[in-house]
């Protein structure tokens, strides 16, 4: 390989690089929210809910959806909303309903029992905003900047499975 094709190559390597460590991280920021969250609710003493299904009853709010809603809206991004969802009814903090047009189709929302959870996540979210703007670890434009950011490659993984280039 001549030093021309070396020079050539290793910005493109470098990118890579940048590229897996930025998939490593938020691989790893999902995983840490959830312990978080997990630490949190052993603190309140909610011991039957998980995180993910905390992070879900969050997401629904009052919103009235369906479990195939809850994936097209980006409530959910976990690979088993239905085993989730059949959990969160039978311990009381989500109610279901079939719909009247489409029996197949069962329409969910949040008992009281629920909001407490959601209002948990959001108190420790509302928390987390705070702590990162008070001690200067993000401000409101760096914030924006990563949003951006994400929401950009976040376009492109979509394109990719959409086989649009």
């Amino acid at each position: 390989m001549t030093m021309h094709a070396h020079m050539q190559e290793a910005p493109k390597q470098g990118f890579m690089l940048c590229y897996l460590e930025s998939l490593s991280l938020v691989e790893r920021l999902h995983r840490l929210l959830l312990d978080v969250i997990k630490d949190e609710f052993e603190r309140l003493g909610f011991l039957e809910i998980n995180a993910v299904q905390a992070l879900l009853l969050f997401n629904i709010g009052e919103n009235e959806v369906t479990a195939g809603e809850l994936k097209s809206r980006g409530y959910y991004q976990g690979s088993n909303v239905s085993y989730n969802l059949k959990k969160l009814v039978e311990a009381g903090y989500m109610h279901h309903q079939r719909s009247e047009i489409d029996r197949r189709s069962v329409r969910v929302r949040l008992t009281d029992k629920g909001r407490k959870v959601r209002d948990a996540v959001e108190a420790l979210f509302a928390r987390h905003a705070q702590g990162m703007e008070t001690r200067g670890v993000l401000g409101a434009a760096g914030l924006d900047d990563v949003n951006t950011m994400l929401r950009r490659m976040e376009r492109y993984w979509t394109d990719q499975i959409r086989y649009i280039y």
